[in-house]
């Protein structure tokens, strides 16, 4: 798909890359299903080195002889579970010797009682092939959310390089040997990582969910700046003022940091926004609204070659060109878009000519987010962050400390800007 601009994908093409005949037994249960919604997921990414922004991960060298403990926090009930992986970016068929999912104890423990062994197609085990995503069998493992699941894998032989999802903030445990049915955290005191592995999306059927809205975005929608472990990006913070709204609606995260709307810087910052909008926002169970917020690194992404080369300068009518390709596709298969403008950057790290370039353009495509009409509704976020006295920065009580990223109350001031009753 890459090079392939949204607007002239037609409706169903993508589903082929998801396509859960690829999983042996053939018989696992298919993707997309009346009654499921997605409860979580993660945007996946090709493999990269660690670096100073996300840090270390596992990513390129995969895992051989050894178990995968991942948390993931649900932000819809239900009465059944699925569990999505992907092998898209792997070089080689994905073998899941063993699977587990369980409510979540502290750290890598798990509730007793509360582990469920997963099978695909009534096998304890599953192949995925390369460039493929496959789903687990449903289990039955009710839940109230919000509430923590941890999804264990165990790898018998060699994965290759590991499709996963960089910055996940959270804790991920890696132990020798086959640890899927452990309930006590003994076996995986050793190694961590704070990204995400193999692992899509964990859906939910049951409950008295009405849908999934899927937050789209970079590095913000991503939650860097956020504590981690605290759940505290601006979707789960959506997700709790549905929840306590009595709204059962499920919010996914299909962030990515460095992610730009326009451009691929390969192999970092995943594959570009209007190429992956159809997989991660439009593919997921049960969607029913999108959150766009993207651009900002579409500004800068000319300038800055941070290991990854750069790309061609963008201008705020090639953005909105952008939009529309998303509103369009979304519309296509009833899907709700809500528009998100550009948050403020004004930073001393910027020089001020590049600063004054890219402030142009931001403005200008933030008044036709507002003004245009053309998204379903439109959560200012720019507005919700920006300092009274310059409004082209960042508020200093939200700033997580470089006048880009959120803090955790900033990202809480974010969800708070969306209007819930247009989701």
């Amino acid at each position: 798909m890459n090079g392939i601009s949204i607007a002239s994908v037609t409706v169903g093409t993508a589903l082929a890359l998801s396509a859960v005949g690829a999983v042996t037994p053939a018989s696992a249960a298919p993707i997309v299903r009346a009654g499921w919604s997605a409860g979580w997921a993660a945007a996946v990414q090709r493999p990269v080195p660690g670096n100073d922004f996300a840090g270390p991960n596992w990513s390129m060298e995969g895992f051989d002889g050894q178990t995968v403990r991942q948390v993931v926090r649900l932000s819809s009930g239900g009465e059944q579970v699925r569990v999505r992986l992907s092998n898209l970016y792997g070089d080689r068929p994905l073998r899941i010797t063993g699977a587990s999912v369980a409510i979540s104890g502290d750290g890598a423990a798990l509730e007793p009682g509360a582990v469920r062994r997963l099978t695909f197609g009534g096998a304890p085990s599953a192949t995925i092939r390369a460039g493929r995503v496959g789903a687990s069998d449903r289990v039955r493992l009710p839940f109230r959310a919000p509430r923590s699941l941890t999804i264990t894998l165990y790898l018998a032989g060699p994965t290759g390089p590991a499709t996963f999802h960089e910055n996940g903030l959270a804790t991920t445990y890696r132990a020798t040997g086959d640890h899927t049915a452990d309930v006590d955290a003994g076996a995986f005191a050793g190694e961590t990582s704070h990204s995400y592995y193999f692992l899509a999306g964990v859906d939910v059927r049951g409950g008295h969910g009405r849908g999934t809205v899927v937050a789209f975005g970079d590095s913000i929608t991503d939650g860097h700046g956020s504590t981690p472990g605290a759940n505290h990006r601006y979707p789960d913070r959506l997700a709790e003022r549905l929840a306590a709204a009595r709204r059962p609606l499920g919010v996914a995260n299909a962030g990515i940091d460095g992610n730009l709307l326009l451009n691929e810087l390969t192999p970092c910052f995943g594959e570009k926004g209007v190429t992956r909008f159809r997989r991660d926002v439009l593919q997921q169970p049960g969607v029913r609204t999108a959150i766009v917020l993207e651009g900002v690194n579409d500004l800068f992404a000319s300038e800055f070659d941070n290991g990854c080369g750069t790309t061609p300068r963008v201008s705020a009518a090639q953005l909105i060109t952008g939009y529309r390709a998303l509103i369009g596709a979304a519309r296509s298969r009833g899907v709700r878009v809500v528009g998100a403008t550009l948050t403020p950057f004004k930073t001393p790290y910027i020089p001020t000519e590049m600063f004054e370039r890219a402030e142009g353009i931001r403005e200008e495509v933030n008044h036709w987010i507002r003004t245009s009409g053309e998204f379903d509704a439109v959560a200012d976020f720019d507005r919700a962050l920006a300092d009274p006295e310059d409004v082209d920065r960042m508020r200093p009580a939200y700033d997580s400390g470089d006048g880009i990223h959120p803090n955790d109350v900033g990202y809480k001031a974010m969800a708070e800007a969306v209007d819930i009753h247009r989701l």
